[in-house]
């Protein structure tokens, strides 16, 4: 599964088209997000894909974990969002 680290000063739009695409493409993608401004900024992307994909009768779901990472030798807390693309039901 691809992942996107997402900042606090990530643009919500290109975030949104990245994860777009790779559910279009892969059906899936992990967003990680690492403090509140990070997550807010995820977190909005992730509704602006969900337009995304709407045209392409997609929609998708959203499961929220925490996880831990190694970042310069730094245990850090993250925010992961796993995301998977499935048919807009009619």
């Amino acid at each position: 599964m691809e992942t996107l680290r997402v900042s606090s000063k990530s643009r919500p739009n290109s975030v949104a088209g990245a994860i777009a695409a790779l559910l279009r493409t892969k059906g899936e993608v992990e967003v990680q997000a690492i403090g509140p401004q990070a997550v807010n900024q995820a977190v909005k992307a992730i509704a602006i894909a969900r337009g995304y994909i709407a045209p392409d009768n997609l929609d998708l779901v959203v499961k929220p974990a925490f996880v831990k990472l190694d970042l310069e030798n730094e245990e850090r807390t993250a925010l992961k969002f796993s995301i998977k693309a499935h048919p807009l039901e009619s």
